[in-house]
């Protein structure tokens, strides 16, 4: 009986720090995010487009998530910093987790993407591996991409449109 209270406590507190990261991150770190004016479909196809250039690890339409590997950015990182007052970290890499869902506003389908960027980084390797804080430069360039993706599929659709009224337009009149 001990031994299972002794269990069940080891698990609460474990569960307490795990909440306590959760917290952190939910009142520290606004994850970008992205309301489009357009299908699911047609945004699927826009974050596909713009994360070609990223190593894949896992990705899934119906359940809306793109998942890459880790990625090493260490020359990134440390460039960045090479003006500032921090020494230079050993290793630092990140991976990317998109995801895309589709809801409805004012009667219209819409789709809302978010970027999640993990940044891990090592000064030292007695330290380990820690988690840091993403700038959220790299999340809104990609939110910039796919918007502008959709803006101009969008945009080409419109053209079709007015090119197939204007052709049954012509062969209306003659």
């Amino acid at each position: 009986m001990k031994f299972i209270l002794l269990i069940v406590m080891i698990l609460g507190l474990s569960g307490c720090a795990s909440y306590e990261k959760f917290r952190q991150i939910t009142e520290e770190l606004e994850i970008p995010t992205k309301v489009y004016k357009a299908d699911y479909n047609q945004t699927w196809q826009a974050v596909i487009q713009v994360m070609r250039k990223f190593d894949i690890a896992q990705q899934n339409q119906e359940a809306g998530f793109i998942k890459t590997r880790w990625m090493d950015n260490t020359l990134e990182v440390n460039f960045a910093d090479s003006f500032g007052s921090a020494d230079a970290v050993k290793a630092a890499k990140y991976k990317l987790v998109v995801n895309v869902v589709k809801g409805f506003r004012n009667g219209r389908e819409v789709s809302k993407v978010t970027v999640y960027k993990r940044q891990l980084m090592e000064q030292d390797f007695l330290q380990g591996w820690k988690e840091v804080p993403t700038d959220g430069i790299s999340e809104k360039t990609l939110l910039y991409r796919i918007e502008r993706l959709v803006a101009i599929d969008n945009r080409l659709k419109e053209i079709d449109k007015a090119r197939e009224k204007e052709q049954l337009e012509n062969t209306g009149i003659q």
